[in-house]
């Protein structure tokens, strides 16, 4: 009999214990992606409050391209270019390039402060603390330069409108945005790469130096693409911040952007605007992915 109750006493446990150990999953389930959320949102506020200890880059970010904009639009202002502008005057042409240019240059330093946290052991720390993920990392400075640079394009928007440009028709914003943080995430990506493999600050600087003019050149943000020698119209039509320029610049001339709508004629045919989509994305997958691979390997336990 004593044994028979010990062994229902056991069964009794044994169930209680399967009854509760679904409920300590589900509370498991729940904590770890707080942490993960609690986690970036720290690295996010910690990026975003040394932005605002050093606006220089911000500033920088909206002064260089007003000074693009009034230059070039005083340089090529009694240029015959209406012909191959649809029309629009060389300010209203090189407005939308500037808005692009503005998201690229501030992903292009996103990687400076992981570089400077790096020379002075802050990043080592970071490491070295009880993490649950070191994508929250990347993730935590994708948001940082989403807000820098979401305060940079409205300022340069709200200019664009101030000077009188652009103020016949609302461009549709939910595009615009969902290009803008496509391409600022790829480039974000591709930034980061480079703060992790480059010894220090300077090789950092000189090499978004070297890529900054290039880029830019070799797109349609100051120059349609029919202005262009050949070799030229190829690397344009390879360079993606050309894909995020056209598609912005047809959304502020055309009233209703469909997905087949043609947005731009390349030096091997039409591509339209899903199929700009689509490449901006791969692209943001493919920087995305071998980012996060990079700083496994790097950065593994």
């Amino acid at each position: 009999m004593y044994e028979d109750t010990k062994s229902l006493n056991r069964n009794n446990s044994l169930s209680e214990y399967l009854v509760l150990q679904p409920d300590f999953n589900r509370r498991e389930i729940h904590i770890i992606p707080n942490k993960y959320m609690q986690e970036i949102k720290a690295l996010t506020i910690r990026l975003i409050k040394q932005s605002i200890r050093r606006p220089s880059l911000i500033i920088t970010g909206i002064i260089q391209p007003l000074l693009w904009l009034t230059l070039f639009s005083a340089l090529f202002q009694n240029a015959p270019i209406q012909l191959f502008t649809y029309g629009q005057q060389y300010s209203d042409f090189v407005s939308c390039g500037m808005i692009v240019f503005t998201a690229f240059t501030a992903a292009m330093n996103s990687g400076l402060p992981i570089m400077f946290d790096r020379e002075f052991g802050f990043f080592n720390r970071i490491l070295s603390s009880t993490l649950y993920s070191r994508s929250s990392i990347i993730i935590a400075s994708s948001f940082n330069i989403a807000v820098s640079s979401s305060v940079q394009i409205i300022f340069i928007i709200l200019t664009i409108y101030t000077i009188g440009q652009y103020n016949t028709k609302q461009p549709d914003y939910i595009i615009i945005t969902g290009v803008l943080f496509l391409l600022s995430n790829s480039i974000t990506n591709i930034s980061l790469v480079l703060a992790f493999i480059l010894p220090g600050h300077i090789e950092l600087l000189a090499c978004i130096l070297i890529l900054n003019l290039p880029l830019l050149f070799s797109s349609t943000a100051l120059a349609p693409l029919v202005f262009m020698p050949s070799w030229l119209q190829v690397l344009a039509s390879l360079n993606p911040l050309t894909y995020a320029i056209e598609t912005i610049r047809y959304t502020y001339l055309n009233p209703v952007l469909t997905p087949t709508s043609t947005i731009l004629t390349t030096t091997w045919g039409d591509i339209n605007f899903q199929q700009i989509f689509l490449i901006l994305i791969v692209t943001n997958l493919l920087t995305s992915s071998f980012t996060y691979i990079l700083i496994g390997n790097k950065f593994e336990d």
